[in-house]
């Protein structure tokens, strides 16, 4: 009964959920402790941040950020928990959690959020189950560039300029002497 004598039929994880019958619905992507990313990363299933990121992480499932953690970008996800820092913003469908000790320096849009005693968020928060879709309509809207002829004024007429303020020199009245 060897590891490698194929008698043995492997184990199963009945505690694990099939999503859509894909594998990479439920797996698993660690960035262990002292390791560094530099670039984004991108999963259908869960990754759980131990090292350090420099990019952007989108998983389809769930993002953990452990303690000790840090991600130095944005987070796009179902549900993201934040037991480290966080230095951009976090996209969420469902839920946020940051956890005492925790930080996140960045805007926050979820429909649900929790933030332990002892956790810091410094950033806007988007709230509630029109949140997500508010920031989809406004990532997917394109700007509209508006061309003018030459020798026509862009602005018009009854739009008032702003003109900048700029403070009088001092003079140098008793300096001179």
């Amino acid at each position: 009964m060897g590891i490698f004598s194929g008698s043995a039929k492997p184990a199963r994880d009945k505690s694990v959920v099939q999503g859509k019958g894909s594998p990479a619905a439920t797996s698993l992507s660690i960035v262990g402790a002292g390791m560094t990313v530099r670039g984004d990363l991108e999963t259908d299933g869960v990754v759980k941040v131990e090292g350090t990121v420099d990019g952007h992480v989108k998983a389809n499932s769930q993002v953990l950020v452990a303690k000790g953690g840090v991600v130095h970008g944005d987070i796009e996800t179902t549900e993201a928990v934040v037991g480290g820092m966080v230095h951009g913003a976090i996209r969420a469908k469902e839920r946020v959690e940051v956890q005492a000790g925790a930080s996140v320096e960045g805007d926050v849009t979820t429909r649900r959020i929790a933030v332990a005693e002892g956790g810091t968020l410094n950033g806007q928060i988007r709230m509630g189950d029109g949140a997500w879709n508010r920031e989809e309509k406004a990532a997917d809207s394109t700007p509209v560039v508006r061309t003018q002829p030459v020798g026509t004024s862009a602005r018009p007429s009854s739009v008032p300029v702003a003109r900048i303020a700029v403070p009088p020199r001092a003079t140098n009245s008793g300096l001179d002497q």
